[in-house]
């Protein structure tokens, strides 16, 4: 029989094992590709970012040769308006030219224009016979410009194989234009260093398809499209609809950042997506590869070990189930430090931090101050304790003196909390959950953003919950006036944004389950062979919510009421006519797994050794004081409740 069990134990194990091995790996499945696509977009956010960055660069050398246009137009303007002569002018330029070439940018490479009816040239430059300046583009565009500063098509030079450039100007006499040539090495010189995370290439091409630069030279002065995949391209670069798009070319996958820029020009970077990604998928391949590895090694230890599992399964159960059972006392002893005192809002700290936590998602919070939020939100109102009990189930209004006890348990809250967590924000929040937005809160009325985060997200989930939850005067509201509450406080209570993350989450909650709904009905069984004792306990217990007292005198009664009531807890009384309270005990413990409390007289070690020895929940030394056995009961009820 036990090897039968101990096979049927392993085969369980093993199943287990494969199907945690499915799960995970349909986990994985999913995180790792939830990770990739967040990782590409990242990348890809990086791409553009780095983009812009070249693209403004290009902006500022093309906007500074403008802006040396703009200065030497201003004064040939002054010049002509004073009648000087184009003697004068002409001088002018020349120092002009030589003074831009050596101080500004060697790139500019003379400034010249058709001036009173001439054409004049501060490099010296003297033009062929049949030259017709108001022919010439600089001239014909500064025209059309009407006084604005106009950037000429680019065009190949085809001796020095440098895209050039004019940038002209209409002058103040309505018929004369001035005009700077510049070459684009400068343009090229930073193109040259376009790339994505020294992946791929860059360009820069006008809205012709002129490719004014190019990491590959041999590609400058060509006009796009040249092949129906640069025509794709060209569209897709010139419709703008995205900052980046991907495309094959080659046979190759790439992925096109492109933006526009001055005078119809187009900043292009191309990343082959294959160098580009990479990275990232050799960082994938040994993650699934690590997860791989430590799965086999999962299975193969799981193999070895499953040979000994039947020697030490009772000891592994026994050492698991009391791990398991104070692990679990002792969150039940720190969500019950919290709450114990407010007998009408039990799991209360439990639900204000799920609010919270659920707000910290929506706002985007990382993992880490998620975590700090949910303890925030479990302990915001640990500071209770110091608060009377009667003051805190007062049913009636409070006066001001009351509330000014109330007051206090933020501030206490905080002095108990603020050296327990090196994280300063949990005892924040404790403080400053009770501020106000508008200034009115306690205990320091601050401002608007001047309330800690924190506080400002468990604020919110506190009032939620208050409305949303029992209350000795009422049940929870209804949720259209939690709604409707909740957007009133907007500005005034609440911070807005965290007000609207709340009403959205409402909108989203259509079965209203973030609530408190539940009036639990408890019935205590009391067995005792005397009435007057149970009557007495009746009386103990008549003031807490939800009781009801079942009675019970003897065995038969006993396994009747058990029969017919959902039992909570059982008070048993030791000494019985008809049956000992401890085999009374271990009858029940055979069909029934309920809290049992002992009553007893008898205060010999031999008993307390029994009760510890038959794991016996807890006991009662008679005659009953009212205070010990309300909050006994209260305590047990209690924690069977916060475990459904």
């Amino acid at each position: 029989m036990s090897k039968k069990l101990n096979n049927n134990v392993i085969k369980r194990l093993i199943t287990a094992i494969l199907l945690i091995f499915v799960l995970m790996a349909l986990m994985l499945v999913y995180i790792f590709t939830s990770f990739y696509r967040s990782s590409v977009n990242n990348i890809m956010e990086l791409g553009v970012s780095n983009m812009n960055s070249q693209a403004t660069m290009i902006e500022n050398y093309i906007n500074k040769d403008r802006d040396v246009l703009l200065v030497t137009a201003d004064t040939v303007n002054y010049m002509l308006q004073n009648g000087m002569s184009n003697e004068h002018i002409l001088h002018y330029l020349e120092k002009e030219t030589d003074k831009v070439e050596s101080e500004v940018d060697a790139n500019f490479t003379g400034i010249y224009g058709y001036i009173n009816g001439e054409y004049i040239d501060g490099s010296g430059w003297i033009p062929p016979e049949g030259y017709e300046p108001k022919e010439r583009v600089w001239y014909t565009d500064a025209l059309k410009a009407g006084g604005n500063a106009t950037i000429v098509a680019p065009y190949l030079d085809a001796e020095t194989n440098t895209i050039m450039i004019s940038i002209s100007e209409l002058l103040v006499d309505g018929e004369s234009v001035l005009s700077l040539d510049i070459a684009l090495n400068g343009v090229q010189s930073i193109t040259e260093s376009m790339t994505m995370n020294d992946v791929g290439y860059g360009f820069i091409m006008d809205k012709t398809g002129l490719v004014v630069a190019h990491l590959n030279e041999e590609e400058k002065g060509k006009i796009y499209p040249e092949t129906d995949e640069q025509q794709t391209m060209v569209d897709n670069i010139i419709k703008g609809e995205k900052e980046h798009f991907s495309l094959s070319l080659d046979g190759k996958q790439y992925t096109v950042f492109s933006k526009q820029i001055v005078e119809d020009w187009y900043v292009v970077i191309v990343a082959d997506n294959t160098k580009l990604l990479m990275e990232l998928r050799k960082q994938l391949f040994l993650c699934i590869l690590v997860s791989a590895l430590v799965f086999a090694i999962i299975v193969i230890y799981t193999a070895i070990s499953a040979r000994n599992i039947a020697r030490s399964q009772r000891k592994e159960k026994e050492s698991r189930e009391k791990l398991d059972k104070v692990n679990m006392n002792i969150i039940r002893s720190l969500a019950y430090t919290i709450d114990a005192k407010d007998r009408y809002t039990s799991g209360h700290s439990q639900r204000v931090a799920e609010y919270s936590l659920a707000i910290a998602k929506k706002m985007g919070k990382s993992e880490e101050d998620q975590k700090i939020i949910y303890y925030a939100g479990l302990l915001h109102d640990v500071g209770k304790i110091r608060v009377p009990e009667a003051l805190i189930n007062k049913p009636g209004k409070l006066t001001e003196d009351e509330f000014d006890q109330i007051r206090i348990h933020p501030v206490s809250g905080y002095h108990i909390l603020k050296d327990i967590h090196e994280d300063e924000r949990i005892g924040y929040g404790a403080k400053y959950h009770h501020e106000r937005y508008d200034g009115t809160g306690y205990p320091n009325g601050l401002v608007g953003e001047n309330i800690p985060e924190i506080a400002r997200i468990i604020g919110v989930a506190d009032a939620y919950d208050a409305m949303a939850s029992n209350r000795s005067y009422r049940n929870a509201l209804p949720q259209d006036i939690v709604r409707e509450e909740i957007e009133k406080g907007k500005g005034r209570q609440f911070d807005p944004e965290i007000a609207d993350i709340m009403l959205g989450m409402i909108d989203e909650d259509k079965e209203y389950r973030m609530c408190q709904t539940e009036r639990n009905q408890s019935d205590i069984l009391v067995i005792d062979d005397e009435l007057m004792n149970i009557k007495m306990v009746e009386r103990i217990l008549k003031d807490i919510e939800s009781i009801n007292v079942v009675r019970a005198m003897n065995r038969e009664e006993t396994i009747s009421a058990l029969e017919n009531n959902d039992i909570s807890l059982i008070l048993l009384d030791l000494k019985m006519p008809d049956i000992d309270g401890f085999e009374l005990f271990r009858l029940i413990r055979e069909d029934y797994n309920i809290p049992v409390v002992l009553m007893t007289a008898d205060r010999s070690m031999e008993t307390i050794h029994m009760i510890s020895e038959l794991g016996i929940d807890d006991y009662l030394t008679k005659p009953l004081n009212a205070f010990i056995t309300r909050e006994m009961v209260y305590g047990i009820i209690k924690a069977g409740r916060d475990d459904l």
